[in-house]
């Protein structure tokens, strides 16, 4: 279960939302379902109405933040 049609109606919306930077979205399908102030409040909702079916929950930006992470790591010892 990928969540590739909820990516790509991101992008393709986000000209839309970017006057709501900094909200999160849901997304359901081809659907932007609606905004939420904050993470917690969109993942409630979207369980809510999707229960276990994919959705998208993702924070509104006009540019991606980049993460960086890397397997090459020496185990933690303590």
């Amino acid at each position: 279960m990928s969540l590739e049609n909820e990516i790509a109606v991101y992008a393709r919306e986000l000209p839309k939302l970017i006057p709501q930077s900094g909200r999160f979205v849901l997304i359901h399908g081809d659907e932007v379902v609606d905004t939420f102030p904050d993470y917690k409040a969109a993942l409630r909702a979207g369980y809510e109405k999707f229960g276990l079916e994919p959705f998208l929950v993702k924070m509104i930006q006009a540019v991606e933040q980049v993460h960086c992470f890397t397997r090459d790591l020496s185990p933690c010892r303590i």
